[in-house]
């Protein structure tokens, strides 16, 4: 499907844009960029062309908001879904990657009104901080997130790890989460993020060569977190793609100078379009098979 859409620039109460059918939607969709710091424009785009109403914002670095990922409100998120139930929806998603999803699948937990989370490359634990808070500070670590001004529990990262590429190159950083993981293990239960107390559906993509972090044993972890209660989840994965699936429609992503993604540009496409029905399907309600 693909229908006729309306674009909407919004400054307050954050950066973005809304894109939505121009006959309207009753399905609002939160599209989240993970640690980039983008609107999501091309992916909100999309999803609109497929008749669902898409908000795309900045989350952190934008005006009031952190500069970096740190001690971010969940309320930033649980006010989109405000945003977009006065605009007329009765079904919410949110949809993010990365950072993204690990708010996603925050704000699904302590907003019941969130009707389905789809998590592109997601975690399975809270982590500290990527970024200064609003006093400009790196260190100590802190939590990514707040929910009613409290800090979420998280796992620090252990600044003992070297990378194994040589200065100046692109760097996997998967081997600092891992290795954060059996450093902090003590830290590891009380972050966890509890899906399976959300009331929403959960889609988690994931690929098993993702170089930036562990996503698809995070996401094993997070759909066993549902089925030890009978939740439904659904599971799209393949284990030569990397940490940023693309989707039907969505242009190339560039080589980063910094950092190592993981895949290639074959596999991470055809993870893409192998979640695309699933997603779609999804945000408009159909069922939440186990897979």
């Amino acid at each position: 499907m693909s229908t006729d859409i309306t674009e909407r620039e919004l400054t307050h109460p954050w950066e973005g844009v809304l894109s939505a059918p121009a006959r309207g939607s009753d399905v609002g969709v939160l599209v989240l960029a993970g640690s980039s710091g983008r609107i999501e424009r091309e992916r909100a785009r999309l999803l609109a062309q497929q008749g669902f109403a898409a908000l795309a914002i900045r989350w952190f670095g934008g005006p009031g908001q952190p500069p970096g990922i740190c001690e971010v409100p969940l309320e930033t998120f649980t006010a989109a879904v405000d945003f977009l139930r006065l605009g007329g929806a009765r079904r919410i998603g949110i949809l993010g990657v990365s950072k993204g999803a690990e708010a996603a699948l925050l704000t699904a937990v302590h907003d019941a009104r969130v009707d389905v989370a789809v998590a592109l490359s997601p975690t399975s634990r809270v982590w500290c901080n990527v970024g200064p808070g609003h006093d400009g500070a790196h260190h100590p670590y802190r939590s990514s997130w707040t929910w009613r001004e409290r800090p979420l529990s998280f796992v620090p990262m252990d600044d003992s790890w070297v990378p194994a590429e040589p200065d100046g190159s692109p760097v996997a950083i998967r081997g600092w989460y891992e290795l954060s993981e059996r450093t902090f293990a003590p830290s590891l239960p009380p972050a966890e993020i509890l899906v399976d107390t959300a009331r929403a559906d959960l889609l988690l993509v994931a690929g098993g060569d993702d170089a930036m972090w562990p996503s698809l044993p995070f996401a094993e972890q997070l759909a066993q977190r549902r089925r030890s209660v009978g939740a439904a989840v659904r599971l799209i994965a393949r284990h030569d793609a990397g940490h940023r699936p693309r989707l039907p429609g969505e242009s190339s992503a560039p080589a980063s100078p910094r950092f190592k993604y993981g895949g290639t540009p074959e596999a991470d496409t055809l993870l893409g379009r192998a979640a695309w029905p699933h997603i779609l399907d999804a945000l408009g309600g159909g069922g939440a098979d186990d897979r």
